[in-house]
């Protein structure tokens, strides 16, 4: 079994993983970019965002390439409701990722 490791510099502070996040919303959006969206720690991603589960799916492999398996976005949202996945926020993801790279030792 591989085990996919956190890609580059990891830091677990707000602030770094929000701008992670954005660019790979930015990635994912494409050529539709955010269209002068600032991603905050409200930003909610399908009320503000508008994105669908497969984009959700392809973020999920974002933050393994960023994190590796420190953070598993599918076991996250497997433990929420379906009305807390609708209005999942930018900042909920945020702060389980830093949950999980602090529980790594990656602070």
């Amino acid at each position: 079994m591989t085990t996919t490791r956190p890609t580059g510099s990891v830091r677990a502070d707000e602030a770094a993983v929000l701008a992670d996040l954005a660019a790979m919303i930015e990635q994912i959006l494409g050529e539709y970019g955010l269209d002068g969206t600032e991603i905050t720690m409200d930003t909610r991603f399908g009320r503000d965002l508008e994105l669908e589960s497969i984009d959700l799916v392809t973020l999920a492999g974002l933050l393994e390439e960023r994190y590796g398996r420190l953070v598993n976005f599918a076991e996250f949202v497997a433990s929420m409701e379906l009305e807390e996945i609708i209005e999942l926020s930018a900042g909920r993801l945020v702060e389980h990722v830093c949950l999980c790279l602090k529980a790594a030792g990656r602070v």
